[in-house]
């Protein structure tokens, strides 16, 4: 397809797509697919070589959320089933840590339900990042804790924290169809509070929430436009006890095309295959590896991964390989530019960036 040509030759270049052409990479028909996946996996091994980065989620605090996020099973009125408690001890947190990181995750990534945190709350993490620095000091560590106030992302900084989360979810234009008691513009303003911080900005989308595909495009430009580090592609998981239980909208192509739009719209980006691959992709899931250079090893905040071994034999059977605690995992140049960001927000990038 002449459009996989120009779109291959873009990537290699760290350009994006025009919007036109990265709806049509969502409107490929299935006899395609194969050619779709081969050439975002040009531009994928281009930037990122055959390394997978793993990424470990500690649940710091669950449940008994504020915010009425339709998708979520934390909700303000969710009937789901899943565990809530307050928040962990930083020694526990960090056994838990550990375990990732054992199985080889790279980065570990905190997450606490709510709106966001208190200041004491940030305090809390910070303890937590030194407990976990202590056993493991190349440890890269994700925050996400939800909308951040001033100072708050400058404070994480500080204390050894990485990189921040905080994803977009979908279009600005249908935000308001999924939360009512947040906007879009206030996701906006944390990962740009975030990023001007020096912190690496991560951020990304949930599909199959019943969005069109310009909705898709609309967000994941908008996440070009935030120039983050790092896009997690969630695919949705319709929780009973929420208002989008029984919502089964994907199949694997539909999954893996998305997956390519993401690649070629985000070149030079970590693309990171999160929530839900494990029951959308299916028996797909090695295909994806050749369009995302990241995953989530074992489980998420209240939904079960498959086992950890199961990934990394899947790793090793698709041909590529763990990415290092010491290896960089972005581009040169990316990792040039977090770190004159964090440089000017004073402080220095970790090695292992």
């Amino acid at each position: 397809m002449d459009l996989l040509i120009k779109l291959v030759d873009r990537g290699l270049r760290g350009e994006s797509p025009t919007r036109q052409e990265a709806l049509a990479v969502l409107a490929t028909s299935d006899d395609e697919l194969l050619d779709l996946v081969a050439a975002a996996g040009k531009v994928r091994r281009h930037w990122f070589g055959r390394r997978v980065k793993l990424n470990y989620l500690v649940n710091l605090k669950s449940g008994l959320c504020p915010e009425d996020c339709s998708y979520c099973s934390q909700r303000l009125g969710s009937t789901a089933g899943v565990l809530t408690y307050t928040w962990l001890k930083p020694e526990e947190a960090a056994a838990a840590a550990r375990a990732g990181i054992a199985g080889g995750a790279k980065r570990v990534c905190l997450v606490a339900s709510g709106r966001g945190p208190t200041d004491r709350d940030v305090e809390r993490v910070a303890t937590t990042v030194a407990a976990i620095k202590e056993h493991d000091p190349r440890a890269e560590i994700c925050a996400c804790l939800g909308l951040l106030s001033d100072g708050q992302a400058a404070r994480l900084r500080e204390a050894g924290v990485h990189a921040y989360s905080h994803n977009l979810n979908t279009a600005e234009a249908t935000y308001a169809g999924i939360c009512t008691t947040h906007t879009f513009a206030d996701r906006v303003e944390t990962v740009r509070r975030s990023r001007d911080a020096g912190l690496s900005a991560c951020s990304g989308l949930i599909a199959g929430m019943g969005e069109s595909d310009s909705d898709l495009v609309d967000v994941v430009f908008a996440l070009r436009e935030l120039d983050v580090d790092s896009v997690p592609v969630n695919f949705l998981i319709p929780f009973e006890g929420t208002p989008l239980a029984g919502r089964w909208e994907l199949t694997p192509q539909r999954c893996l095309r998305i997956l390519a739009m993401v690649r070629f719209v985000c070149p030079d980006v970590e693309v990171r295959l999160a929530g839900g691959r494990e029951i959308h992709l299916r028996s797909l899931q090695p295909l994806a590896l050749h369009i995302a250079n990241s995953i989530f090893l074992g489980d998420y905040l209240t939904s079960e991964g498959q086992a950890g071994q199961a990934d990394l034999d899947m790793i090793a059977d698709s041909g590529f390989e763990v990415e290092e605690a010491g290896a960089s995992t972005l581009p040169a140049h990316r990792t040039d530019l977090v770190a004159v960001r964090r440089r000017g927000a004073g402080t220095e990038l970790p090695p292992n960036a």
